[in-house]
């Protein structure tokens, strides 16, 4: 059994705080439920922080820059635990938000209908 660990709400608002001007970005389209589904920004999942996370419908957008490619197995074993938690994850770069946010949304807005279909039986 594992020990309960509270959520370090501290840590998620100061990330909140820190946000990066692409993750501002993508917000301005996901928030207020814009997309059809509520995203809260830089919440804790197990051990991680997910850049935005729909808690409703388990969907995980992460935003990855330059120092992610630096990071590659952290990032595998993260996309594996929330998998393995019944998350959706979606990856996308800094340089698509940066390029083509509307896509970017396009293609969230795409994952929360499949989501809601996969739910609906």
């Amino acid at each position: 059994m594992r020990e309960f660990k509270p959520r370090n709400t501290t840590r998620a608002r100061e990330l909140r705080r820190e946000a990066t001007p692409m993750e501002r970005k993508l917000w301005r389209y996901l928030s207020g439920g814009a997309l059809g589904a509520r995203f809260s920004r830089q919440m804790p999942v197990g051990p991680y922080f997910a850049d935005f996370l729909c808690r409703e419908l388990m969907i995980v957008v992460e935003l990855d820059g330059h120092s992610h490619d630096l990071r590659l197995a952290h990032d595998a074993a993260r996309d594996c635990f929330m998998s393995e938690a019944g998350y959706k994850v979606l990856r996308f770069t800094n340089a698509d938000v940066q390029s083509n946010v509307e896509g970017v949304a396009t293609a969230i807005q795409l994952a929360i209908e499949a989501r809601r279909q996969d739910r609906s039986g």
